[in-house]
């Protein structure tokens, strides 16, 4: 719960609003770097995100109602989308989910070491970056 709060008062000083995440344990340290609207598509904007999971580190079943584009840096996640097979992302690895994909699985590949990893966003302006799935 408090990585919840914290995600929540980071976004909010961020000036991008608000990342609600399921209510169920993610010890994903989520970072918001940077969001822009984008001129050129009205009521879009882009959000970009630093992800950081300790050893055996997690995030509960969720959706972005976005495009994701994710970069690896550090460490290697494992990532599953429903309809998709488990897939391990290593660093300079790149991995895409759609607007309607529901993220199964995420987590950090190791229980020994970091992961780190960007996460670019290009959704709707106003509509909540990460969404909890039952």
């Amino acid at each position: 719960m408090k990585t919840i709060l914290r995600i929540m008062l980071v976004s909010t000083a961020a000036g991008v609003g608000a990342l609600p995440v399921a209510a169920a344990e993610d010890s994903a340290k989520v970072t918001p770097l940077m969001s822009k609207d984008l001129q050129d598509y009205p009521g879009k904007e882009g959000l970009m995100l630093s992800v950081e999971y300790e050893p055996g580190g997690s995030s509960p079943i969720h959706r972005h109602n976005a495009h994701a584009f994710v970069y690896v840096l550090e460490g290697s996640i494992v990532m599953q989308v429903k309809g998709g097979e488990e897939v391990t992302v290593a660093p300079g690895e790149t991995y895409y989910e759609n607007p309607s994909d529901i993220h199964l699985v995420s987590r950090n590949a190791s229980k020994t070491s970091p992961a780190r990893f960007i996460v670019v966003l290009l959704k709707k302006k106003d509509v909540p970056a990460v969404m909890p799935v039952e």
